[in-house]
C-alpha cells in the first residue's frame, strides 16, 4: 500500500496512476534539463544564440533486418507519443502572458529576456514533444542496448531561401532562427550511413530513415496529409557534406501551381540549448494552435489562429462530427465577456471540439475566454509582434 506523506503525517493511500504520473513528471524534468537554458545572449540579439554538443556516434546495426526491428518498435512509440499528447502552442503563450502581467513589467522586450520558458505534461510544441519522445525511448534499452544514449534533438531552420546556400557551412548561431527541433538517431547499416529521423512536431506519425546511398531502407517521398483537394509530400535526403538533412516540402492545393519549399536539418551535432532558443523563439511567434492527432498523425480536433494587430480576430475550430472533418471560424469577441449567451450552435461546435480535445468539462470555453483578454490587449500584441519580427529579419538572409 502506498501511502501520502506529508508535515511528518500518513496521508490517504496514492492511487498506482498518480505515483507514475508523478514518476514522469520528475523524468520529464531530468530530460528537458540535458537540453536546457544555457547560451549566450548578446545584447543586439533577439535570441539566445544555439549551442551544439559533441556529435552522437552511430548506432551500428549487423543487417537491414535488424534496423527494420528497431524502426517498427521506434514508430510504434511515435505514435503511442502523438495520440496520447496533443501539440499545443496556445499553453506556452498564456503561461508566458500570464507571468509578463504578474510582473507588472511594462516592457515585454525585458521580460522575454528573463523568462525561463517551461516544459510540462500538457503544453507540448515541437521541443517538449521532442523531450517526452527522447524520455519513453529510453524505455527500450533493454530492448536495443546504448539506445537512449545514441538518440539526440536536432535543430532545424524552416522555409530556407536558398538551401543549397546554407548547407555548404556550419550554422551561423548569429544568422540561425532555429525554431524546430526533431529527435535523431545516426545509424550504420550492415556498413551503410544514414540517420533515423522523428518529427512529433509536425504529425510525422512514422520514422524517416535517410540513408546515404538513398537505397533501401531509405524513405524517399511520402504523402504526409490529404485533405479534400490539398496535399503535402515530404522527402529527406542528405546534402553533400552529411551535416545536414536537406527536408522538402511539396503542396497542392486545388488548381494552384504544386509549390516547393525547403527546410534545413543540422545533425552534425545535438542542439544543446533547445528549450533556451527554440521553445522561447515559439513564446512570440505569431500564430497559435491547440491540436487532438490520432495515431497516424490525422489532425482531429483543435483551433488555431493568428496574432494580429489589424483586423477582428478569428479562430478556427475543428472537429469531427459523422465521420467527416468541419470546421467554423469564429471571432474571440464571442468570447471577452464570460456571461456572454452563445448561439446554440456555436456552443455545441465547443462542446464537441471540447471532448474531442480531451478537455474538461468547460476547458475549451475558459480557453478561449482567457486567450480574448489576450488577444485584446494590444500593447502585449504589439510587443509580442515587434519581437517576433526582429527574429525574422535576423534571420531573413536564410
Amino acid at each position: 500500500m502506498l501511502y501520502h506523506v506529508a508535515d511528518g503525517k500518513r496521508h490517504a493511500p496514492v492511487s498506482c496512476d498518480l505515483v507514475t504520473a508523478l514518476q514522469a513528471s520528475v523524468d520529464l524534468e531530468t530530460e528537458t534539463a540535458k537540453w536546457g537554458l544555457g547560451g549566450e545572449w548578446p545584447q543586439d540579439h533577439p535570441l539566445p544564440l544555439p549551442q551544439w554538443d559533441t556529435p552522437r556516434v552511430a548506432l551500428t546495426l549487423p543487417t537491414v533486418e535488424a534496423y527494420e526491428e528497431l524502426a517498427l518498435t521506434v514508430e510504434l512509440t511515435v505514435q503511442q507519443l502523438i495520440s496520447a499528447h496533443k501539440y499545443n502552442t496556445v499553453g506556452n503563450f498564456v503561461r508566458f502572458y500570464q507571468a509578463y502581467k504578474r510582473s507588472r513589467e511594462t516592457s515585454l522586450r525585458h521580460f522575454y529576456r528573463g523568462y525561463k520558458p517551461v516544459i510540462t505534461e500538457e503544453h507540448h510544441t515541437c521541443v517538449g514533444l521532442g523531450i517526452e519522445l527522447l524520455r519513453r525511448l529510453s524505455a527500450l534499452d533493454s530492448r536495443f542496448p546504448g539506445l537512449s544514449n545514441l538518440l539526440y534533438l536536432v535543430s532545424c531552420e524552416e522555409a530556407v531561401d536558398n538551401a543549397d546556400l546554407y548547407v555548404s557551412e556550419d550554422p551561423d548561431p548569429r544568422s540561425t532562427e532555429k525554431e524546430h527541433v526533431l529527435v535523431a538517431l545516426k545509424l550504420l547499416i550492415a556498413g551503410r550511413p544514414g540517420i533515423l529521423l522523428l518529427d512529433p512536431g509536425y504529425h510525422v506519425a512514422r520514422v524517416v530513415t535517410v540513408m546515404a546511398d538513398e537505397m533501401y531502407p531509405h524513405t524517399g517521398w511520402f504523402t504526409q496529409s490529404k485533405e479534400g483537394d490539398s496535399k503535402k509530400d515530404y522527402n529527406y535526403s542528405f546534402a553533400p557534406s552529411k551535416k545536414y538533412v536537406i527536408w522538402r516540402v511539396r503542396e497542392k492545393r486545388g488548381l494552384s501551381p504544386e509549390k516547393m519549399s525547403h527546410s534545413v536539418i543540422y545533425i552534425e551535432r545535438p542542439f544543446k540549448n533547445a528549450v533556451n532558443v527554440a521553445e522561447r523563439r515559439n513564446l512570440v511567434y505569431n500564430f497559435r494552435s491547440l491540436l487532438q492527432r490520432d495515431t497516424k498523425g490525422h489532425l482531429t480536433a483543435g483551433i488555431y489562429f493568428p496574432i494580429s494587430e489589424s483586423g477582428p480576430n478569428f479562430f478556427t475550430i475543428f472537429y469531427q462530427e459523422n465521420g467527416s472533418k468541419r470546421r467554423e471560424k469564429l471571432n474571440f469577441n464571442l468570447f471577452k465577456n464570460t456571461d456572454t449567451n452563445l448561439d446554440p450552435g456555436v456552443a455545441r461546435s465547443i462542446t464537441l471540439c471540447n471532448k474531442q480535445l480531451g478537455l474538461k468539462e468547460m476547458g475549451l470555453s475558459n480557453l478561449l475566454h482567457i486567450l480574448a483578454q489576450i488577444i485584446s490587449d494590444n500593447g502585449f500584441i504589439s510587443q509580442v509582434l515587434s519581437i517576433n519580427q526582429d527574429i525574422i529579419d535576423m534571420a531573413d538572409d536564410n
